[in-house]
């Protein structure tokens, strides 16, 4: 099983890594330092050692003195413990020797050093080392030109023990910088991880009945809150969308209760008592008026069902909006006339998508405007275009809408006051209709109403190839 390691944890295990990493790097570069330095000053500490000797040798004028040389270095080096020296000759015989202890039994015997700064370990202790060849040149005293040859080794343990302690301290401080910073990471974390885990809680306790919460965003940090505010609008829009599925079952369920009383109610009566031919006949026909309009309400619930899933067929092909305005018109004539409402049509105007949707929803329009419009009327199809859009504006006169019902009037099942009950066929679904073909085709519904007229306007894109062509 795979081991599940908290987001928390990881951020804390990060922190301590790169604290660590960090503090490693430092320490490194600083060892380096430090070890460079010591042993800078060692190679400084014995160059000047080789330079007294040197100086003492060249000083040896006759036999004698240099004879006496022993003496004389004994003396330059008094309380230098931690040096040693081997004086040479041409014969690699140890002449004179100073600390000898400090040297190996090889070089003792003569090994010569690897190079300049040359280290070896001795009986527990570190040394460094160098040598070099004096020579003595032929003088009255002394006839025939000599060489020496001189090493010095110089005892660095302590340079040594102060590194081993150096790191050793840097260790454990790496070690204890990494323990807080994981501390202070966990810390640092926890705390602005916060609102996730309120958000999990949230989640944890969502229901149809609890969707009104929402999380605070005052303390949430600059990445968390775009997560908050994600979270805070999903549970607004699934509100919205359970009150509206709410509200629509309410709806279906008082719309369709009308027409089942209505049928349960003839039917009763009709069975009331024996009738003639000619009343069931009656009967029969009031109830197919009912079944009739049950149907077109479960059509249209179906349709917007389908739009809000996005499931609307919709094939693309060119419409000329005054051609569907003409023959709607043809169509609703004989009403318009019996009402005594005129229709007028201006404009024109090509939009791509589906034909018989777009008439679907401006019929609904115009139905809707030839209940309200009073005798004597005048219903107005205005049709323009600018450089993207075409715009289909439906205007009559007549009752206004409440200017706090017009937010509402697209709404299902909704009807702006009791004056503007729609009759006949339809159960406040036609607008919603509406509403749902025209988005679907990538446009928008808008209403205005006051003043006796009321307009709605469909804003439909225009045909792609036409406006580039204005263009």
């Amino acid at each position: 099983m795979r081991l599940r390691i908290s987001l928390t944890t990881r951020l804390a295990l990060l922190f301590a890594l790169l604290t660590a990493s960090l503090l490693v790097v430092v320490g490194l570069v600083l060892g380096r330092a430090v070890e460079g330095h010591f042993r800078e000053l060692d190679q400084h500490e014995l160059a000047g050692k080789l330079t007294l000797i040197r100086n003492l040798l060249l000083q040896a004028r006759s036999p004698a003195e240099l004879d006496d040389i022993g003496r004389r270095l004994d003396d330059a080096f008094v309380g230098h413990d931690s040096v040693g020296v081997l004086v040479r000759n041409a014969d690699d015989a140890v002449v004179h020797a100073i600390h000898a202890r400090h040297f190996t039994p090889a070089q003792l015997d003569g090994e010569a050093l690897p190079g300049a700064g040359a280290t070896w370990q001795q009986d527990g202790r570190q040394y460094i080392g160098r040598e070099a060849v004096v020579g003595l040149p032929a003088t009255g005293s002394l006839p025939v030109p000599t060489a020496l040859r001189i090493v010095v080794g110089l005892d660095i343990s302590h340079h040594a023990h102060f590194l081993a302690q150096l790191r050793n301290r840097l260790w454990v401080g790496i070690s204890a910088a990494a323990l807080v910073a994981a501390l202070f990471g966990w810390f640092a974390a926890h705390r602005g991880l916060a609102p996730l885990r309120r958000v999990a809680a949230t989640a944890r306790g969502l229901s149809a009945e609890r969707l009104g919460e929402r999380l605070a965003e005052g303390d949430a940090p600059a990445e968390v809150r775009e997560l908050v505010d994600a979270f805070n609008g999903m549970l607004e829009r699934l509100q919205a969308s359970f009150r509206r599925l709410s509200d629509f079952s309410a709806d279906i369920a008082h719309e369709l209760r009308t027409p089942v009383s209505n049928l349960m109610t003839q039917t009763e009566v009709a069975l009331s008592r024996a009738r003639s031919a000619d009343e069931y006949r009656e009967v029969l026909a009031s109830n197919l008026e009912e079944y009739e309009r049950i149907a077109r309400m479960v059509g249209d619930m179906l349709f917007l069902a389908k739009a809000d899933n996005g499931r609307l067929p919709r094939a693309l092909e060119p419409v000329v909006l005054a051609d569907e305005a003409r023959a709607l018109i043809e169509f609703y004539e004989a009403l318009a006339e019996e009402s005594g409402v005129r229709l007028a049509l201006r404009g024109e105007a090509r939009v791509s998508g589906d034909r018989l949707m777009l008439r679907r929803a401006l019929s609904n329009l115009l139905s809707n405007a030839l209940r309200h419009t009073p005798a004597g009327g005048v219903i107005e199809i205005d049709i323009t275009q600018d450089a993207e859009t075409a715009t289909l504006t439906v205007r009559n006169p007549g009752e206004p809408i409440p200017s706090d019902q017009l937010s509402q009037i697209f709404e299902r099942f909704h009807r702006a006051s009791p004056e503007r009950q729609r009759q006949g066929e339809g159960a406040g679904l036609g607008l919603a209709i509406t509403r749902s073909i025209v988005e679907a085709h990538g446009g928008r519904v808008t209403v205005r109403s006051g003043a006796g007229v009321t307009s709605f306007s469909l804003h439909l894109p225009l045909v792609p190839h036409q406006t580039a062509a204005q263009v």
